[in-house]
């Protein structure tokens, strides 16, 4: 949809294409600055009862919030955040990030660059030694946060149960190290790890601590971000407040993907991965939220409390356009896209004549999103724990019912 795991969402395990190039008619953009509620939006809505009947279907399993300025228009949760202790899900439950954490990166390094600590023009050899001379000199800070950097993905190791922190960190460095330079820097690069781990390692270097301690510091507690933070498997499987994740397996059952580490996905693509094996996040990605939590996040990026306002207009401007491609709203669903762009680590697009900012993620039995629109003042948050859902047309159902979309095919 919106590129790199979407502003709107994310496709199959890849973290997502971009937003279908259809373009039906357009309905009327609400004004910049309106304070209409669209019907669709409200409880009982359009989108509520879609929502709602994926549940009863069982075909999901989360929890869904729209915010608009500030005040919550639609919370609801459905399904079991975990069922061997019959916990169900609720708006207090965090659910896994996967790529959806993938920002918090960005307003990390920017955090740093505004205090004079770093600078988008530092190459990776400023900080860090043991890169290739030709990633060392040539790469800098904004090709890894735009996309840009020319990097390849070094080989993985999909089988591998991790058993701490430190393991996780040692890893994560070691394979970022390993990352080949394929192409010029400035060229777009599609989904390269060593994007996300490198500034990570870059804010570690400057800032004497670890990715994960800083951005629970300087992110999560600054926003008031009390459900969210970089869990262990320890964690995620003795808090009742972490939602376990269901992955798919072949023969079509479910199976607790924290509770059973040898269990991977069928999605080839995905083959051997399952995100309990990893004991917590790599620096850079994923992490836990609630979905009131990621309404306070994308606040305080508007507001100030994360990034002064030139700043945070520097992490979601548009740096690189994308073309339309097909994927996950081929079934006819698509919501029209006007310009779609790649920022610093999460997609932005004009649809329906507004702005649209945001980030989703996939993991196996787990997705995430969290969208903006800026024009109108609202906030769109979608959290599963089980794989089967049709997660893009979730997310073009909270499109179509933010934009007031006519026709609204929802239902």
């Amino acid at each position: 949809m919106l590129g790199w795991g979407g502003v709107a969402a994310a496709g199959a395990a890849s973290g997502g294409a971009q937003l279908v190039g259809a373009r039906p008619a357009h309905a009327a953009p609400a004004a910049v600055g309106s304070d209409t509620v669209p019907p669709e939006t409200r409880p009982g809505g359009a989108y509520d009862r879609y929502v709602a009947k994926l549940a009863a279907d069982g075909t999901f399993s989360g929890v869904v919030m729209l915010s608009h300025r500030g005040r919550t228009v639609l919370s609801r949760s459905y399904g079991m955040a975990d069922k061997e202790r019959g916990i169900r899900n609720h708006p207090g439950i965090a659910f896994n990030l996967s790529s959806a954490g993938k920002p918090f990166g960005p307003v990390a390094v920017l955090q740093l660059v505004q205090q004079g600590k770093l600078h988008l023009w530092d190459t990776v050899g400023t900080h860090l030694k043991g890169f290739a001379k030709e990633i060392a000199d040539q790469v800098t800070l904004h090709h890894l946060l735009s996309g840009t950097s020319g990097l390849a993905n070094p080989p993985e190791d999909l089988e591998r149960v991790f058993h701490s922190r430190a393991e996780v960190r040692e890893y994560s460095e070691s394979w970022a190290r390993q990352a080949k330079l394929v192409a010029a820097p400035g060229t777009p690069t599609e989904h390269a790890g060593p994007e996300i781990a490198i500034p990570a390692m870059i804010v570690e270097a400057v800032t004497g601590t670890s990715y994960w301690d800083y951005v629970e510091e300087n992110v999560f507690r600054r926003c008031g971000m009390t459900g969210t933070g970089y869990f262990t498997r320890p964690q995620w499987l003795t808090d009742r407040h972490i939602a376990h994740s269901y992955m798919r397996q072949a023969d079509g059952s479910l199976v607790d993907a924290v509770r059973n580490l040898d269990k991977g996905s069928p999605d080839p693509y995905q083959l051997g991965k399952n995100p309990a094996r990893t004991f917590v996040d790599a620096p850079g990605d994923g992490g836990f939220a609630t979905a009131p939590d990621l309404v306070r996040f994308a606040h305080a990026l508007l507001d100030g409390t994360l990034l002064d306002r030139h700043y945070a207009e520097l992490l979601t401007g548009p740096k690189i356009p994308h073309a339309p491609q097909g994927g996950g709203l081929a079934r006819g669903a698509a919501v029209p896209v006007d310009a779609s762009f790649g920022a610093y680590q999460m997609p932005v697009g004009i649809v329906d004549g507004q702005w649209l900012k945001g980030r989703a993620g996939v993991n196996p039995g787990s997705f995430a999103s969290w969208n903006i629109y800026p024009d109108t003042g609202w906030v769109g948050v979608v959290l599963g724990n089980q794989d089967g859902a049709p997660f893009p047309e979730i997310i073009a159902a909270e499109m179509r019912a933010v934009l007031g979309t006519a026709g609204n095919r929802a239902e």
